[in-house]
């Protein structure tokens, strides 16, 4: 195999376990940012901002899936001249995402004891 198809091999399976990565970042993520209440487009906007890049394709299948979960709620606002869905955390989704995000914080600190581990090999 040639060096360029050795990389583009390469490449294409670390495409693949970043996104399975950043899908369980996206939940996470959007379950503590709408502790307060945002619309879709709002959220896509602060999670780039947060530097968690997600397609709108995917962001609104997995609002729907976590409302349907229980782990957020959605209102419809008419009062602006353009109506818009807001989504808020409920609190099963609050009590989801604190477990969520104690368990990501004991896996970033394993994650970067085996890290540096590997760095003293």
């Amino acid at each position: 195999m040639c060096d360029s198809q050795y990389s583009a091999r390469v490449s294409t399976s670390q495409d693949v376990h970043l996104q399975e990565l950043r899908r369980g970042t996206v939940v996470l993520a959007s379950l503590l940012i709408l502790r307060t209440p945002e619309y879709g487009y709002r959220l896509l906007e602060s999670l780039a901002a947060a530097g968690i890049d997600v397609d709108a394709n995917t962001l609104y299948p997995l609002l729907r899936r976590l409302e349907k979960q229980g782990l957020l709620a959605s209102d419809w606002n008419t009062d602006d001249t353009r109506p818009r869905k807001y989504y808020e955390t409920t609190a099963a989704g609050r009590e989801v995402s604190d477990h969520l995000a104690a368990d990501w914080a004991r896996l970033n600190v394993a994650l970067q004891e085996l890290a540096s581990e590997g760095k003293r090999s």
